[in-house]
Parts: C-alpha cells; structure tokens; sequence
C-alpha cells in the first residue's frame, strides 16, 4: 500500500530491496515455508509447545482473516499463553496501525 507510511519508511523498504541479498534472503524464507518449516512444524506437532507467551496480530483485510475462522485457536495447539487479535489494516500492520500495534505489545508486555 504505497500510502500506508511515511516517504522516508517507503525510501528505506526501497533501498533495502534494491540488495539482491536481501531480496535473496527474503526468498529463501519463503522457499522455507512449505519445505523445511513444515518438517520442522510436523515433528512437534503434539510434542513441543512454545513455552514463552505468543502475541500473534493479523490483518483484518488480509488472507488470515480471509481464511481462518480462530486464528488464535490455531496458535493454542502450539503454544499455551497465546494472546492478540486482528488489526483493521492492510499488509504492514506496524506502518500502518503504529498506535495499535504499539498499545497492543504494551498490552502484552505488562
């Protein structure tokens, strides 16, 4: 969303992706996901939990909203104290909810 934050914050997210590095990395993280996550996920699936408290925000205009019915539901099968909710933003929740982004970790924190 190209007004969803400040130019100087668009210039950076610019001037970092401009690195084939990081455009590299980015890549190889989502590579990650359907390969090696989900082996790593698989094998603790009912023998490890997340032992420390788990803030989980979402987009409420994006595909997790879209597609899960409790997405905290699905974070208490893989960790105990799971706490958060959906934002009403698009993609870049912190750029563009700072405010809310902010008062829930605060929230979380105490």
């Amino acid at each position: 969303m190209k007004d969803a934050f400040p130019a100087e914050v668009h210039d950076e997210y610019i001037e970092k992706f401009s690195h084939p590095d990081t455009v590299h990395a980015i890549c190889e993280e989502f590579r990650a996901s359907p390969t090696l996550d989900y082996e790593q996920d698989e094998a603790d699936r009912g023998n490890r939990k997340i032992s420390c408290p788990v803030l989980f925000l979402w987009s409420q205009q994006g595909s997790v909203a879209k597609l899960y019915d409790d997405p905290l539901a699905i974070w208490r099968e893989w960790a105990d104290d799971v706490r958060g909710g959906p934002v009403p933003v698009g993609h870049f929740i912190p750029e563009e909810a700072p405010e809310e982004t902010t008062r829930q970790l605060l929230d979380f924190l105490q």
